[in-house]
């Protein structure tokens, strides 16, 4: 019979790898990993007056920019991948950055989708499943630490000197500056880490005591502080 488990720091689990899965692959998505050094400030608009300089970002296979017509430029920017195929992304180093992500926040979201059925099923052939779980998310925390690392080794590329100057280089940023996504990138990599051990203190909260005496008494919902 299943008994449905339910305690607080479980439930803070569950949640808090739900929104690590989903932070980490949305940063990964984002065009927002560098903004560029500020472009052509000095067109005119139809009005005749320069238009405000407008600065473009970068992301690890897309881009965002503003597309000259005639004499002036798009009010919106205009986003979408700069690579159609993996080899055309800016450098070697950002490929292998896209891999480690992608394998990283994969596991994520493989134990973001599994943490919503422990509250069901607490361990699969005599293995606790948030234990298991803990691990995968120390892996998946390992692949992501490997992939930031990485990524400022690309800042050389032709790519990104086109964006933030020449001066830019390995481990320079030149003209450009890290945006939000990088940053949510590294913060979404402590947590994974957080949730790996705080997963220890799920399977105590769920295998205490106090359940076991919930279950003894014949309870299938089980909802515990």
């Amino acid at each position: 019979m299943c008994h449905v488990i339910v305690t607080c720091r479980s439930m803070l689990w569950t949640i808090l790898s739900i929104v690590v899965a989903f932070g980490e692959l949305i940063a990964f998505m984002s065009e927002d990993w560098l903004i560029g050094k500020a472009k052509n400030g000095d067109i005119e608009n139809r009005t005749g007056w320069p238009q405000e300089p407008y600065r473009p970002t970068l992301g690890i296979y897309g881009r965002c920019i503003k597309m000259p017509q005639g004499q002036y430029f798009r009010r919106d920017p205009l986003c979408g991948p700069y690579a159609e195929h993996f080899n055309e992304i800016a450098s070697g180093f950002w490929q292998a950055t896209a891999i480690f992500l992608a394998v990283g926040i994969s596991i994520l979201c493989i134990v973001a989708f599994v943490s919503v059925f422990t509250m069901c099923v607490q361990s699969v052939m005599k293995k606790s499943i948030f234990n298991v779980c803990g691990l995968l998310q120390g892996i998946a925390g390992l692949f992501l630490i490997l992939g930031l690392i990485l990524y400022p080794a690309g800042w050389g590329a032709q790519k990104v000197v086109g964006y933030c100057g020449h001066y830019a280089s390995a481990y320079k940023l030149g003209e450009c500056s890290l945006g939000w996504a990088f940053y949510t990138a590294i913060g979404g990599t402590v947590l994974t880490f957080i949730c790996a051990v705080f997963s220890a203190q799920a399977e105590i909260a769920t295998s205490s005591d106090k359940v076991q005496e919930e279950i003894e008494e014949g309870k299938n919902l089980i909802c515990l502080l």
